[in-house]
């Protein structure tokens, strides 16, 4: 119980890593605030850790929308008096070549993946600073370092993450804040899936090289503890130990 008396906030929390996450967290004694676009899909994770015992809420949260972020951190204090996790998990995907890509697909992968990230550590560190504590994590990509072809728009967005998270890692150490990142590399979850043709998928996962959305919550636990706190401005790259291109 690693997290015992801490709250946090994981966006994206309805499906995927970030519900994974959100039931990590629990496991570990955190009262979890678990924000997502879809609020049916937030309520039916907080009704899963509310029967495990935990403490939860669902909070219907729009990432790119600074009113949204702002009003999920409100939620969160209001009900637990405190913040002290963030987790940017909340993404959108989209493969094209730039030749070919609209205006409307580039924006909306930018605004949520970037600008989201910005405006909730933003929202979060109201609460943050005054507190002299807390620890932000956010999901990066091994697309943030490295081309490929068609996913320009989506490895653009997390390598601005990446520099974020270092950046941000920097302002705010003197406040007993860490900023970190992960890289989850290909991972079963459904931002994966719905840019993959079907037989792309089966053959991925015959490889045995893609990921289970479970497998980045203890390192997540271990950096939102006491004892992860001497780590900030990290970036932990799963793509060093197991071929992959996205999650």
């Amino acid at each position: 119980m690693q997290l015992d008396g801490k709250v946090a906030i994981v966006t994206g929390g309805g499906s995927g890593i970030g519900r994974a996450i959100a039931h990590g967290l629990a496991r570990e004694g955190a009262a979890v605030v678990v924000a997502d676009i879809a609020g049916e899909r937030a309520a039916e994770v907080v009704s899963e850790l509310v029967a495990a015992g935990a403490q939860a809420i669902a909070v219907q949260t729009d990432v790119s929308q600074t009113a949204e972020a702002d009003a999920m951190v409100d939620a969160a204090v209001a009900r637990f008096a405190r913040l002290d996790i963030l987790v940017n998990n909340a993404g959108r995907a989209a493969r094209g070549f730039v030749a070919e890509m609209t205006d409307e697909a580039w924006d909306d992968v930018i605004a949520v993946n970037l600008r989201g990230t910005f405006v909730c550590s933003r929202a979060a560190l109201q609460q943050m600073i005054p507190q002299r504590s807390g620890r932000i994590i956010n999901t990066a990509s091994g697309l943030g370092l490295r081309g490929s072809p068609g996913g320009a728009v989506y490895g653009a967005s997390k390598a601005a993450i990446i520099n974020f998270t270092r950046s941000l890692a920097q302002e705010v150490a003197r406040y007993g804040i860490t900023v970190n990142a992960i890289s989850p590399g290909v991972t079963d979850t459904p931002i994966w899936r719905t840019v993959r043709p079907e037989e792309e998928i089966e053959e991925a996962l015959k490889s045995g090289r893609v990921g289970r959305t479970e497998d980045f919550v203890p390192l997540v636990a271990f950096l939102c503890s006491e004892a992860g706190g001497v780590h900030t401005g990290v970036m932990i790259d799963r793509d060093l130990f197991v071929a992959g291109d996205e999650r």
